[in-house]
């Protein structure tokens, strides 16, 4: 039996490619996008390339739509296999920090702005995720994962040999943070489950979160988000992982 995908985020960028990384290994991928547009071109582009592909509007921030999708997804095919919890955002302010981290500190940050960031960084994640989660139960083994980042962990956010030591936000670490804590909750409740929940960092992907400053194409930063979406039963739940292995909290 087919498995059935659905990756938010995934008209561009890291998102598309998860979905052409899964559809190649026959999965049918519902591409998630809140751009009809732009979800309709990408889904078709995929399709040209003989890939199982769908368009589905999934705007992560509003629950109408979100509840929407999952009926969709429950009246055509009656569960969901993978939940690719993709869908993030950024504030240049933080992305500056990075190149100069004089011109910006949590002490001038508004609130309102990192209001967006956590809306579709954290909040995005737990709106999808439980709207999905009676799918994803009926499935035989569902895998959940979440992409987040590296900069969301305290220890490398506090090692000053790390590259990530200018970064001094609370928008875009702290909601990865966040992210990294959501996807442990829901592993825990789901432990004694066939679900499988886990982290994932792409690495410094050039996307246009960063504008496309990031030193790996999208291709490589899907890598691990396509792995460990299809992880076996004896794959690991509650973690955080990178293509090298497990990265620390």
């Amino acid at each position: 039996m087919t498995k059935i995908a659905l990756i938010t985020g995934a008209n561009k960028g890291i998102g598309l490619e998860i979905a052409r990384g899964l559809a190649r290994d026959g999965i049918t991928v519902l591409l998630g996008a809140r751009d009809d547009g732009r979800g309709e071109a990408a889904a078709k582009q995929l399709r040209d390339e003989g890939l199982d592909t769908r368009f589905l509007r999934v705007d992560v921030t509003d629950a109408g739509v979100v509840a929407q999708a999952a009926h969709t997804i429950e009246a055509e095919y009656g569960r969901l296999d993978i939940l690719v919890n993709n869908a993030g955002i950024s504030r240049p302010d933080g992305v500056r920090a990075v190149m100069d981290p004089a011109t910006w500190r949590p002490s001038g940050a508004s609130v309102d702005a990192r209001r967006d960031v956590f809306a579709v960084n954290v909040f995005g994640i737990v709106t999808v995720t439980n709207a999905m989660l009676p799918l994803l139960r009926r499935a035989d083994a569902a895998r959940i994962v979440n992409v987040t980042s590296e900069v969301g962990s305290f220890a490398v956010a506090l090692d000053e040999s790390s590259p990530y030591w200018g970064m001094i936000s609370l928008a875009y670490p702290v909601s990865k943070t966040a992210a990294n804590m959501v996807t442990a909750q829901y592993a825990k409740e789901l432990w004694n489950t066939p679900i499988k929940v886990n982290a994932v960092c792409p690495g410094y992907t050039a996307t246009d979160l960063n504008e496309h400053t990031g030193f790996k194409a999208p291709a490589e930063g899907a890598r691990i988000a396509v792995r460990m979406a299809q992880i076996g039963a004896d794959g690991p739940t509650g973690g955080f992982f990178n293509e090298s292995g497990p990265l620390p909290w």
